[in-house]
C-alpha cells in the first residue's frame, strides 16, 4: 500500500488546525466569552462629577448652546454663543426664532439684568428674555442652576463607545434628564417630560460636548440642542454696558 508522502500528510494537519481554531472562534462568539463587561454606572457619575469640578474651577467659561433649527410656530433660542464666569456674567451674541423671523443680537448680561443691541438699535437696551422664550445667557452658567449641573443629575447612565476627536479619544456617556432639571436653565422645556442626553468626555474627565434632545416647546416636535462648555484659566471680567435705554 502506497504511504501519504509528507506535504499531503504536513496540508491534513493545517486543515485539521484551521478548522479547530474556527469551532473555537465560533464557540467563544456563541457564549460571549469575550465581551466586555458593561460599564459600571457609579463609575460614570463619578467621570461627570469630575467633568463639572473642572467646570466649576473654570475662572471662564467659553459656552455655545445651539439647535439646527426650530419647529413651526415656535418661539425661543436658536443659539448662544459667548464667554462668561460664575458670577453668573456673559457676554456674546444671541439668536431667537420669533414669528418665523430669527433675530441676532449682541447681548451683555450682569447683576441679574440682560442688555441687548440689535441690527436695529445703536445702543444696548434692557430686555426681559421670558418675552421671546429664551433664558438669560448668564443663567446658562450659574454653578446652582446652570447647564453644568445637569452632569451631576443624570439618571439611567450607560456607556455607549468611544470615538476620535483628532487626537482625542472621547468616552460617550448616555443617560436621560427630568424635566423639571433642564427647565431651571431653559424655561420653556416640559418639566414634566424626559429628555435624553448623550456626553463626550476627553480621557482627563473633561466634557467636550453634550447633546440634549426633548420636549423643549410646547405642544411642537423634540428639539435637539448642543452644547459646549469650555473652561478657561484666564479670568474675565463683564461689566453692563456704558450706553443703554430702556
Amino acid at each position: 500500500m502506497r504511504r501519504p508522502d509528507a506535504c499531503h500528510t504536513v496540508r491534513v494537519r493545517l486543515r485539521v488546525l484551521a478548522l479547530a481554531a474556527a469551532a473555537a472562534l465560533l464557540s467563544s462568539a456563541c457564549t460571549g466569552g469575550d465581551d466586555e463587561p458593561a460599564a459600571d454606572p457609579a463609575a460614570l457619575a463619578e467621570r461627570l462629577s469630575a467633568a463639572k469640578a473642572v467646570i466649576d474651577a473654570a475662572e471662564s467659561l467659553d459656552v455655545a448652546l445651539a439647535t439646527n433649527e426650530l419647529p413651526r410656530g415656535v418661539t425661543g433660542l436658536l443659539s448662544a454663543e459667548g464667554r462668561g464666569n460664575a458670577d453668573p456674567a456673559f457676554e456674546g451674541d444671541v439668536s431667537v426664532v420669533a414669528g418665523g423671523t430669527s433675530l441676532a443680537a449682541e447681548v451683555v448680561s450682569v447683576d441679574d439684568e440682560l442688555f441687548v443691541k440689535t441690527g436695529f438699535s445703536p445702543v444696548f437696551v434692557r430686555f426681559d428674555p421670558e418675552s421671546l422664550g429664551a433664558p438669560d445667557p448668564a443663567g446658562l452658567l450659574d454653578p446652582d442652576t446652570g447647564v453644568a449641573t445637569i452632569l451631576e443629575r443624570t439618571d439611567d447612565l450607560a456607556e455607549d463607545g468611544q470615538s476620535r476627536d483628532g487626537d482625542d479619544v472621547l468616552t460617550t456617556i448616555t443617560g436621560t434628564l427630568a424635566g423639571e432639571v433642564v427647565a431651571e436653565f431653559l424655561p420653556t422645556a416640559d418639566a414634566t417630560g424626559t429628555f435624553q442626553v448623550r456626553y463626550r468626555l476627553t480621557e482627563d474627565d473633561e466634557l467636550r460636548d453634550a447633546t440634549i434632545a426633548g420636549p423643549f416647546y410646547e405642544g411642537a416636535d423634540d428639539v435637539t440642542y448642543r452644547l459646549q462648555l469650555t473652561a478657561s484659566d484666564e479670568p474675565v471680567t463683564i461689566t453692563a454696558p456704558e450706553r443703554t435705554g430702556g
